[in-house]
């Protein structure tokens, strides 16, 4: 347990930024009985990645990945469904056919957490853009990589620190009609039958001439004096053709499991698209994240085979991710060093991706609640896929932090377990180990009100 200091019970709750966390510490919160003031700074300004006046804005309809318990963020994902968690039930209520991922129609998405909020008695919502840190307020941060500049240059005095900073960059989106269907095919890998992915077969020949015009492509410079530190997972499909000419063939483009329907063989590479709407309208280049020029995006993606009369609803981009040096600036509780009862929650706080985002805005809202009826906070467990993710912030080298998607080199290893054990079984117990101790946190947390 985490001792609390005594808050008033009548205090109200203030999130900053409706993305993902925000709304997900919001919700937590107003459902425990808080008051909650939720601020979003759109419509007033829209950061360089977002375009809807929605909350909870997916870049991707796969940005929730994995759905399955034998990979990490299948795991923190059926942690927080047992947790009640809003982003996690939404994502269920709009989910599109992805195989074994969870992928959700954005837009439905969106709508639903959005609609939720702003129909929550407990929540009022304000529209305008925050520039300093909240004053002796109960409060949580979730303004996201994207933070305005005027609070991220607030926080950065507070902190006594520089931010940290990586690129990470979008895929471009094609319309389905505009993709020819007598190349592609359909299929996952692995699985008999028509699967979920749409597939673009490349020869070897194909293949070396499109490397070489990723490689010889003009790109967006980045700012003088910003350095090119990339997020290893999310890497410019140009960056990786650089890093060598089979590179990409052994990552987005691989054909393994893999066999083209009309001819029986494996390609020597492929491009996979994969749904982007329920619909079926809009189709992602997976893995296609880039910062080329939009004119070289339409010349060197329509030189691919399928897509040469392809119609791009969105083009590949890239933006700048800024994150506290958590292990520095931030308590086992996400409060601020020096600033208790400030609250750093989503991908501000160190994480990586979307639902481990969500997955701190819980922790927050939560934690919030506990410190306003100055209550002992529960901290998750160190086994569970919350634990493992709060321990990589709080416990990490802060010479060289970096964010981190939840994995299982982060949970801690397993009792008596052989040394040469298979993965599938490892990750098996893994997971039930965390499932397990997550029963007596989440029936804390259930029990917890203002």
């Amino acid at each position: 347990m985490v001792r609390g200091g005594a808050m008033a019970s009548e205090q109200r709750l203030k999130v900053v930024g409706a993305g993902l966390a925000g709304c997900e510490a919001a919700w937590q919160a107003a459902s425990r009985g808080l008051d909650v003031v939720l601020v979003e700074m759109k419509p007033e300004r829209y950061s360089p990645a977002h375009s809807a006046p929605e909350f909870a804005e997916l870049v991707c309809s796969n940005s929730l990945r994995s759905n399955a318990l034998g990979n990490a963020v299948g795991l923190l994902k059926e942690e927080m469904r047992r947790l009640g968690s809003l982003v996690v039930q939404a994502a269920d209520e709009t989910a599109v056919p992805a195989g074994r991922a969870l992928a959700v129609d954005r837009q439905a998405f969106s709508r639903r957490i959005t609609e939720a909020v702003e129909a929550h008695p407990r929540i009022e919502v304000r529209h305008e853009v925050v520039t300093r840190l909240p004053e002796d307020e109960l409060s949580v941060l979730a303004t996201g990589p994207l933070t305005a500049n005027e609070l991220a240059e607030a926080l950065q005095c507070f902190v006594g620190d520089e931010h940290l900073y990586f690129y990470d960059a979008l895929a471009p989106i094609a319309y389905a009609d505009s993709i020819d269907h007598d190349v592609a095919f359909y299929a996952s890998r692995w699985e008999d039958g028509e699967g979920d992915y749409l597939n673009l077969p490349l020869s070897e020949e194909q293949y070396a001439d499109f490397v070489a015009a990723l490689c010889a492509a003009d790109t967006v410079p980045l700012h003088g004096c910003e350095a090119e530190l990339y997020f290893e997972g999310c890497l410019p499909v140009e960056e990786m053709a650089r890093r060598g000419p089979k590179t990409l063939a052994y990552g987005p483009m691989k054909p393994v499991g893999l066999r083209d329907p009309r001819t029986g063989q494996r390609p020597f590479a492929v491009v996979q698209l994969r749904h982007e709407d329920k619909r079926g309208v809009l189709y992602n280049m997976v893995g296609f994240q880039t910062k080329l020029r939009v004119g070289e995006q339409k010349r060197i993606f329509r030189s691919l085979p399928g897509l040469g009369e392809a119609v791009f609803a969105r083009f590949g981009s890239v933006h700048r991710n800024t994150f506290l040096n958590a292990p520095k600036a931030l308590l086992p509780s996400l409060e601020l060093r020096g600033r208790p009862g400030v609250f750093i929650a989503g991908q501000m706080a160190g994480v990586e991706g979307y639902v481990e985002s969500a997955a701190l805005g819980w922790i927050a809202g939560v934690n919030a609640v506990a410190r306003a009826g100055g209550r002992e906070l529960a901290l998750p467990p160190p086994n569970t896929a919350h634990g493992a993710l709060l321990r990589h912030l709080i416990d990490a080298d802060p010479s060289a932090f970096q964010p981190m998607n939840v994995n299982f080199g982060l949970f801690p290893p397993l009792a008596d377990a052989p040394l040469k054990q298979k993965k599938r079984e490892k990750v098996a117990q893994l997971g039930q180990r965390a499932l397990a101790d997550l029963a007596a946190y989440a029936e804390w947390a259930r029990e917890l009100t203002a």
